[in-house]
């Protein structure tokens, strides 16, 4: 049995939590290199305490120096910051595993490091591809990184394709993607009670528990729009063969259609340790920590396509992707930008979500 050694990008995140509490699951497949976060110093060294990294990263100076007295008894902890330091464990060669887990635009240089030192990139940050499309997957083919998705929707893609035609779905015989979405928090609103919707109501999804930034861009259909961007890179497509279907239920994560009319879905409940797990083991299977999912008392699923005038953010998404260049980059500026007036509300973000 391999063990992985495992470099976590955003440990204190919800993804980056969740992560550790599937190593946590499996000591004997399982080690940590480095542990990063952004200003959570206080929390990151809870988590070295526990996992004894070689390495501790805080993308802020400040926070660098007070992880460093936190840590002053454990001598063995190299504490690092800023982006260079990021960098530097995703890079390293100590590590085979990346878990790229930091939220938006940050999380491109050190991801992008860690898929150009060829290691196994079990991809979260979406904005990343977003960013630099073209520019990421030839850093993936150059290098021969494995590039694994962890956003639930395209590692239910990548379980419903073949593994060798992951980047040859016309080749694979598949005639769309079925990309599902919850529709967020406001999915039954109206257009003029989306005016007055606040913070709070923006981080209650009614499925997940995820971070700010990404509550907020699922309340918007931003999320989606991104993870539309995603899976065209991630599976060589365009947006005209990614169908949106929004699934208020959540576990149907997405589907992928054949051109014999088979339909082959990945379902499961919504918890971002099953796709983490996937992830991590691939291509074996492993314990997650989830617990089974009872069709029966989910009982019935609903489709229902996005309302592109309510939610336009798809629509741009879409727009961005065809035009190319830096269009995408620029969406995804201007996303964070005026999503982050909504961001100072807490989310809960528990350690083993919806368990």
């Amino acid at each position: 049995m391999e063990t992985r050694r495992l470099t976590i990008l955003g440990a204190t995140g919800s993804i980056g939590l969740s992560t550790l509490d599937v190593i946590r699951r499996h000591p004997d497949r399982f080690s940590i290199y480095a542990l990063t976060a952004g200003t959570r110093a206080s929390e990151l060294a809870v988590l070295c305490r526990e996992f004894q990294p070689e390495v501790a990263v805080m993308a802020d100076p400040a926070a660098a120096k007070l992880l460093t007295e936190l840590l002053a008894d454990l001598p063995g902890i190299r504490v690092l910051s800023g982006t260079e330091g990021l960098c530097e464990v995703a890079s390293a060669p100590t590590a085979d595993t990346v878990m790229a887990s930091i939220v938006g635009a940050a999380g491109l240089p050190p991801t992008l490091s860690a898929v150009r030192a060829g290691k196994r990139v079990l991809l979260a940050n979406k904005e990343a591809l977003v960013m630099s499309g073209k520019l990421f997957m030839d850093a993936v083919a150059d290098s021969g990184a494995e590039l694994l998705p962890i956003d639930s929707e395209h590692n239910a893609i990548f379980q419903c394709l073949p593994s060798e035609r992951i980047r040859d779905p016309e080749g694979a015989g598949v005639a769309r993607i079925l990309l599902t979405a919850s529709g967020g928090p406001f999915r039954e609103h109206s257009a003029d009670a989306l005016r007055s919707v606040s913070p709070a109501q923006a981080c209650a999804h009614p499925n997940w528990s995820m971070g700010q930034k990404i509550s907020v861009d699922s309340a918007t259909l931003m999320n989606k729009g991104l993870e539309l961007i995603e899976a065209c890179w991630l599976f060589n497509t365009t947006p005209e063969r990614v169908e949106v279907h929004v699934h208020p239920e959540s576990i149907i994560h997405s589907m992928v259609e054949y051109v014999d009319g088979s339909v082959l879905a990945q379902l499961g409940s919504p918890d971002m340790r099953t796709p983490i797990a996937n992830g991590l083991a691939w291509p074996e299977r492993i314990d997650a920590g989830v617990a089974p999912l009872d069709l029966f008392s989910i009982g019935r699923f609903h489709f229902e396509r996005p309302d592109l005038v309510r939610f336009p953010c798809l629509r741009l998404a879409a727009e961005a992707f065809v035009q190319g260049g830096t269009a995408p980059a620029v969406l995804n500026a201007a996303n964070e930008e005026l999503s982050q007036p909504f961001w100072p509300v807490t989310c809960v973000l528990p350690i083993s979500p919806l368990s």
